[in-house]
């Protein structure tokens, strides 16, 4: 019973790492209505820009997230501002094929400069330190620093979209982007605001990821099916919905572990085809964005 209990608490706590890879595409969707293709391999990007000052600043790898996302954000705003805006509108296929090639731009060139070799952050004991419960029941403390993580950027965003100007204009402009425009709201800026956070969020989640795992500069598909995976199952622009969703999906993978090594992967898909049929809006489903 007590080895069910630590898996379970376990997967909870590895969802924590999904939702924060789920919650940037939940942003991108929301807001600017852009499946962003490429949203892994931005994770995989941070994590690697992670690793190259690591060493040469002696840096803690947490100590990166000063500033790896202030300049994932910054690339995030510029990216959108001067690219992606010039594909937004009513056809969904322009942004999806233009992040497409911004996601095979981003494996080359990551294949090119690192080689196909993984890499990891390492965290020194915070990667096997244990936090005990009581009753033989304990938790990583990775782990949990990664929902603690989610749980705070995504309260955050929350707050920010309910009560703040910024937040409001975001809402509005998902909602009826034409109505907010003829209000006097830019519409190019607003979009690129969001993407600056959602690539944020993507950043905190790539860090977390490279001290969770090892990286390989192609690893980018597997991690967007996951953020994909979460988010449909909570709701599509649902921010805790994202965070759901990544639970579900982590306890799923943990229990499939639990029972057979190979079954892991299989379980969590198995557990989003489950939702998709069953509640094919998601676990928590919104009819306008970020609410």
């Amino acid at each position: 019973m007590v080895e069910w209990i630590n898996t379970i608490l376990q997967g909870l706590l590895v969802g924590g790492l999904y939702a924060l890879l789920a919650t940037g595409l939940a942003l991108s969707f929301g807001i600017m209505r852009i499946v962003n293709i490429a949203h892994g391999d931005f994770a995989v990007l941070a994590a690697y820009a992670a690793m190259v000052i690591v060493e040469p600043f002696g840096l803690h790898p947490l100590a990166t997230l000063l500033i790896i996302v202030p300049a994932m954000a910054a690339f995030g705003y510029a990216l959108q501002r001067y690219v992606l805006n010039r594909t937004v509108g009513h056809d969904i296929m322009p942004p999806l094929l233009a992040t497409f090639g911004l996601s095979i731009i981003v494996q080359n060139l990551l294949l090119s400069v690192f080689s196909a070799d993984t890499r990891s952050l390492r965290a020194g004991t915070l990667a096997t330190d244990s936090l005990a419960l009581g009753g033989q029941v304990a938790v990583g403390v990775l782990p949990l620093l990664e929902m603690s993580a989610a749980a705070a950027v995504i309260g955050s965003l929350w707050w920010l979209f309910r009560r703040t100007p910024v937040g409001g204009a975001m809402r509005a402009t998902s909602d009826d982007p034409e109505t907010v425009q003829l209000m006097g709201v830019d519409n190019h800026r607003i979009h690129a605001l969001a993407m600056a956070m959602a690539m944020a969020a993507v950043a905190v989640g790539g860090i977390f990821l490279a001290m969770h795992t090892s990286l390989g500069p192609s690893d980018g598909s597997l991690r967007l099916l996951y953020a994909f995976e979460a988010v449909i199952i909570g709701g599509l622009g649902s921010l805790w919905g994202a965070m759901a969703g990544g639970m579900v999906l982590g306890v799923a993978q943990a229990i499939g572990h639990k029972l057979d090594p190979g079954w892991g992967t299989l379980a969590g898909h198995l557990a989003f085809l489950a939702v998709l049929v069953l509640r094919p809006d998601g676990l928590f489903p919104v009819r306008r964005s970020m609410r």
